[in-house]
């Protein structure tokens, strides 16, 4: 399967300053000692250290301001010491353009607890761009993971997470994460970008995770019923189940009612499966319909051979369906009588072939997975919505259960 789009991980924040939004105010500290101070509690050293460091940072004393940082950072006692030294950290770190130092300033005053909670999301989120700067995906995932408790915003704090997962290999957890991201836009009453979606069906394409592509896939063509998804998830799909000419067929009816049939070889494909199989009528309407769509060219020889072979055939089995159903309805086997609905059905006399779908089911050898699949179909592409969603909730077992799943979601975009 050719490349999905891919999003670009993010766009990671320039730190220096005035850049960040980070730019804290320096500490205040009371000119005179209370006895009972109703404000901050400060250490007598600290206090005095970081006034000493504010004043030569002022001056532009950059050294003998980290110099007294450090004596009021080995002082420290209380939260309000944690937070002040922190915040002072990061004043510095910015006026230096010192990474580092402002990373640390951040973890510091983070610590504290006492960062005003409106500002705890600008922290976090500067502390995920240090880290992204240098690929430290691991300590930028935790940065990340604290933002999107406090600030999930709606889903976009999330995407970024996923996107790190998957850069350390966490794609089971990348894919789970868009799709935490997906519910949290909906949850906002918004719809979340297709991009998400498909994203999320690459990631777990591309690392073999069955379970997670098949999510993926469902829920990407539910929200963006489009021909070009339906067409992508139907190929992944059909690609990992194996099928037979038998299940194929079904598959590529769905690509069908989607319009997701592109190119030459998908309607030469069905119009031949059709054909090989038995059902002249549907082979012929394949055929018919990709010529009309310039899919297919009437002059290459395979395709003119082909319709004159059906040219011939449709007529005469068209004929001989109600002599078989007759017979079929009289008999106790319910292959024959299956095989019927799979001849009204490849003539879209849809009726017809539930009537006979139903009878089949009723009697002996009845392939109960495969018949109430065709009969989902059938009443899908009649417009009963109900009465195929229960046919399809009846398969169960192997890819046809899969396939009827897809059948579901292509049934609940239907009025």
């Amino acid at each position: 399967m050719k490349t999905m789009i891919r999003t670009a991980m993010m766009a990671t924040l320039m730190i220096g300053a005035g850049t960040t939004g980070l730019m804290v105010a320096s500490p205040a500290f009371a000119a005179k000692k209370e006895a009972k101070p109703a404000g901050p509690q400060y250490t007598k050293a600290v206090q005095i250290a970081l006034i000493a460091a504010q004043k030569a940072q002022t001056g532009g004393d950059l050294v003998g301001a980290a110099a007294q940082l450090a004596i009021a950072d080995a002082a420290k006692t209380t939260a309000d010491d944690i937070l002040a030294v922190g915040q002072t950290t990061i004043n510095l770190g910015l006026a230096t353009k010192d990474n580092a130092l402002l990373e640390k300033g951040l973890e510091v005053a983070l610590s504290s607890g006492k960062v005003a909670a409106t500002e705890v999301p600008k922290y976090y989120r500067n502390l995920g761009a240090i880290a992204l700067q240098r690929n430290d995906y691991t300590k930028a995932i935790r940065a990340y993971e604290e933002l999107d408790k406090v600030a999930p915003s709606g889903g976009e704090t999330a995407v970024n997470l996923a996107e790190m997962y998957q850069r350390i290999k966490q794609t089971p957890q990348a894919v789970a994460t868009f799709a935490r991201a997906i519910a949290a836009k909906k949850a906002a009453g918004e719809v979340a970008p297709e991009v998400w979606y498909r994203r999320s069906l690459a990631i777990a394409y591309d690392a073999k995770l069955p379970s997670e592509t098949l999510a993926s896939s469902l829920a990407l063509v539910a929200a963006y019923p489009n021909p070009t998804n339906w067409r992508d998830a139907l190929t992944i799909f059909r690609d990992g189940a194996k099928f037979d000419d038998q299940g194929s067929i079904d598959v590529m009816r769905l690509q069908r009612a989607v319009g997701a049939l592109a190119g030459e070889r998908d309607f030469a494909e069905y119009a031949d499966t059709a054909s090989l199989r038995g059902l002249p009528g549907e082979a012929k309407a394949v055929l018919d319909e990709g010529i009309a769509k310039g899919m297919l060219s009437a002059a290459k020889p395979f395709i003119k051979d082909l319709q004159v072979n059906l040219g011939a055939r449709v007529p005469k089995d068209k004929a001989s369906l109600p002599a078989l159903e007759k017979e079929a309805k009289a008999g106790p086997n319910a292959k024959l009588m299956a095989a019927v609905g799979d001849g009204y059905l490849g003539y879209a006399n849809y009726a017809k072939a539930a009537e006979a779908y139903q009878l089949a089911l009723t009697k002996k050898g009845a392939d109960l997975i495969v018949i109430n699949t065709r009969l989902g179909i059938a009443l899908a592409l009649a417009g009963d919505k109900a009465g195929a969603t229960a046919a399809f909730g009846a398969v169960k077992g192997g890819s046809r259960e899969t396939l009827a799943k897809f059948w579901l979601a292509y049934l609940s975009n239907k009025a």
